[in-house]
């Protein structure tokens, strides 16, 4: 076999090699465009301000909820964010308020009917009973509140401590879970 022929060979092999590169190169498809074209939509599809919901049910007002910014995200599990936090105020059926609900950050979940409370949460009813707490959730359906966080209830005559409670969402019929810390015990 001579130079010529050897030399043929190897350029051959390189040819083919150095195309083969070239297609690979030219179809290999752009990473970032794909993650671009596939990655979920985390931008909201739509931002309110100054924001003013009623909740009612068969023409009686049950709740008004303000927030400074609500945005929407609609996704698998659309949502809202209250990146600025809310405020609710419960009424009865005379629209007199029974119970407010304060947190400097809130996340709604659509379809399960859920609000989820974050950052200094503070719940005040008309017994001036007052909970603060991190984390509350508000489930619509049930028409109840609860958290399995640290909370801290005061009433007119005492301050309770513990992990966990469970109310109504008036907030008028509660119970603290797993209360801690020193209590007063009347005896009978």
């Amino acid at each position: 076999m001579g130079f010529k022929n050897l030399f043929l060979k190897i350029s051959v092999k390189n040819l083919a090699i150095i195309t083969g590169m070239l297609i690979f190169a030219y179809c290999q498809p752009d990473l970032e465009k794909i993650e671009t074209i596939t990655a979920e939509y985390d931008e909201p599809v739509e931002s309110l301000f100054d924001v003013e919901i009623v909740q009612s049910s068969y023409a009686k007002t049950q709740a008004i909820i303000k927030s400074p910014r609500i945005d929407r995200y609609d996704n698998d599990q659309p949502y809202l964010e209250l990146p600025e936090g809310l405020e609710v105020v419960f009424y009865d059926t005379l629209m007199n308020p029974t119970s407010r609900l304060k947190a400097n950050y809130a996340i709604s979940y659509d379809i399960k009917k859920i609000i989820e409370a974050k950052n200094d949460v503070v719940v005040v009813n008309e017994f001036n009973e007052k909970l603060n707490t991190e984390h509350l959730i508000w489930d619509q359906k049930q028409e109840i509140i609860y958290s399995d966080k640290f909370v801290k209830i005061t009433t007119e005559t005492e301050v309770l401590y513990g992990d966990g409670f469970e109310s109504d969402e008036r907030f008028e019929k509660w119970k603290i879970l797993h209360p801690r810390g020193t209590f007063k015990i009347e005896e009978p």
